[in-house]
C-alpha cells in the first residue's frame, strides 16, 4: 500500500508531465535515476533543448512553497545526473533545469514552472 504522499507525489510527475506536453514538450524519460541521484522528468522542445525537471508537489504551501524545497544537495545531485544523461544520450545542444511546483485545487492541479530555475 503507498502512502498518501507517495501517491501526492505520483499525481504531481502525471500533472506535471502533462502541462509539459500542453506547452509543447516531448517527455523523453520519467524517474531517470544514476547512483544516489533522481530526475522527474527529462524532456525536450523542439529538439533543440534538453530540459531536466524537478516536480515538488506538496498538499498545502503551509510549510513553505514546493519549489522551496530543491535543496544544495538536491542541485548538485541533479547536476551529476544531468551529465550521465548528457553523456548517455551523446547530447550537445543546450540544456536547462526547471522547477514544476504542483499543488492540489479544486479541479485538479495547479501547475507553476520555473524555468532555468537553477544552474
Amino acid at each position: 500500500m503507498t502512502s498518501p504522499a507517495h501517491q501526492l507525489g505520483q499525481a504531481g510527475e502525471d500533472a506535471a508531465a502533462a502541462h509539459l506536453t500542453a506547452q509543447g514538450y516531448t517527455v523523453v524519460q520519467r524517474n531517470y535515476r544514476y547512483r544516489r541521484a533522481e530526475i522527474d522528468l527529462i524532456a525536450t522542445l523542439d529538439t533543440r533543448l534538453l530540459v531536466f525537471v524537478e516536480v515538488k508537489a506538496r498538499s498545502t504551501s503551509q510549510f513553505g512553497y514546493p519549489e522551496a524545497f530543491v535543496t544544495e544537495r538536491k542541485r548538485q545531485l541533479f547536476r551529476l545526473a544531468a551529465e550521465q544523461v548528457q553523456e548517455e544520450l551523446d547530447w550537445h545542444g543546450d540544456i536547462r533545469f526547471d522547477v514544476l511546483a504542483v499543488t492540489p485545487v479544486a479541479a485538479g492541479f495547479r501547475v507553476e514552472h520555473f524555468e532555468d530555475a537553477f544552474y
